[in-house]
C-alpha cells in the first residue's frame, strides 16, 4: 500500500509514501546517461537521460520503485493487486516487463505528453525479474515540470492512461473509481460550515477545522486517497524550495502509517511507511526521510558523473539523526 502526489508552487514536486511490511534494501540509484538498460524482449539502450530514484537492493538493475530523470519527468509504481493485469507477448508491440517501464519511460522522454506517446506501443509482459522475484502487481504516476499528471494502468484490455486532474495516487480501487468517489467528500471544505441543519435552532462553532468533519482518516487506499488529495489541495507554503519541501512532506505525513496499525502475519509483521520521497525535479535533487530517521536527507543528480556507464548507489540513512541545541 503507498500513496503518491506532486504539489506545484514556483517549482513541480513528486514524491510517494512506500508502506510495505518489509525491507528489501532500499537505496538511492542514479542511473547515468550512459550505463546499458537491458531489456527481456527488446533492444536494449546504451544512451538515455540519466535517472535518480530509490530502488530495490539489486546490484545488476535498477529496480526503481519511484524515480524522475535529468528533464524533470517523475514516476512513482504503487500496489495495484487484485487488478493489474500482465499480458503474453504480442506482435507489433514494444513487449516490456512492469520492472523495465520506469527506466524505458525515463531514459526516453522528456515528459508526460512524450510519455504518452510511447505508451501507446507498450505491452507490459508478464516475465518476472528473477524467480526470487516475481512481479508485482502496479500500477503508476507520472507527472512532469508543467504539472501534468497521468495514471497508468495495466488493465485486462491492456494499458490505459487517465488524466490526473487531483495530482495523488493510491492502490485500490482503480483510478477512475478512486476519483470519483470524491464526490462523497464534495461539502467538505478548510473553512467552518454555515449552520445547514435547521432554521428553528443555533448550532456553536465549537472548533476549528469542522468543515473538514468527515474527511476520512483511516488507512485504508480509499481513504488515503481522499485526505491526502484534499491536504494536497488546500495546502499553502512559501514558494521557495524549503518551505515547498517541507509543506510536500507535511502532505505525504497526513497518511502515513505507523508500525503496528495495519496487522499482516504473526509474528509481528506490520505494514508500515518505509520511506517517504520527494523529487524536486527541475533541480534533480532527491529528498528522502525513513521510518527510523525523521531528519530529511538529499542527493542531487547533478552532482554526480552523468556520462559515467555505472549505475551510483548511496544506501537510505535509517538510523535517526538528532540535533542536539545544547
Amino acid at each position: 500500500m503507498c500513496t503518491a502526489s506532486n504539489y506545484i508552487t514556483e517549482r513541480h514536486y513528486f514524491g510517494r509514501n512506500f508502506d510495505y511490511e518489509i525491507s528489501y534494501n532500499e537505496r538511492v540509484t542514479i542511473t547515468p546517461r550512459n550505463y546499458e538498460l537491458k531489456f527481456r524482449k527488446i533492444d536494449d539502450i546504451k544512451t538515455h537521460y540519466a535517472i535518480i530514484g530509490i530502488a530495490a537492493g539489486i546490484d545488476e538493475y535498477p529496480l526503481y520503485y519511484d524515480a524522475c530523470n535529468e528533464k524533470g519527468l517523475a514516476i512513482a509504481g504503487l500496489n495495484f493487486a487484485g487488478n493489474a493485469v500482465y499480458q503474453d507477448m504480442k506482435e507489433d508491440m514494444l513487449n516490456i516487463t512492469p520492472f523495465e517501464l520506469i527506466p524505458y519511460l525515463l531514459g526516453c522522454a522528456e515528459s508526460v505528453a512524450e510519455a504518452r506517446k510511447l505508451i501507446e506501443d507498450i505491452n507490459l509482459v508478464n516475465i518476472n525479474f528473477a524467480d526470487e522475484l516475481p512481479l508485482s502487481p502496479l500500477h503508476w504516476m507520472m507527472s512532469d515540470n508543467s504539472g501534468e499528471a497521468i495514471v497508468i494502468e495495466p488493465l485486462e484490455d491492456g494499458l490505459k492512461v487517465y488524466d490526473n486532474p487531483v495530482g495523488v495516487l493510491t492502490n485500490n480501487p482503480p483510478f477512475d473509481k478512486q476519483l470519483f468517489y470524491l464526490n462523497n467528500y464534495r461539502s467538505l471544505s478548510n473553512k467552518n460550515p454555515e449552520n445547514n441543519f435547521s432554521d428553528s435552532f443555533d448550532l456553536d462553532e465549537y472548533s476549528r477545522g469542522m468543515g473538514a468533519i468527515g474527511l476520512p482518516g483511516d488507512l485504508s487506499s480509499a481513504s488515503r486517497f481522499a485526505k491526502v488529495a484534499f491536504t494536497r489541495a488546500n495546502s499553502y507554503s512559501d514558494m521557495d524550495e524549503v518551505s515547498s519541501l517541507g509543506q510536500f512532506f507535511h502532505i505525504l505525513k497526513s497518511v502515513e502509517q505507523q508500525n503496528g496499525c495495519t496487522f499482516i502475519s504473526d509474528p509481528n509483521l506490520y505494514e508500515y511507511t518505509i520511506y517517504t520521497s520527494c523529487y524536486s525535479t527541475s533541480k534533480g535533487i532527491l529528498y528522502y526521510t525513513t521510518y527510523e530517521n525523521s531528519q530529511i536527507s538529499a542527493v542531487d543528480l547533478h552532482n554526480e558523473d552523468l556520462d559515467s556507464e555505472n549505475l551510483i548507489n548511496y544506501l537510505l540513512i535509517n538510523e535517526q539523526q538528532i540535533n542536539f541545541i545544547n
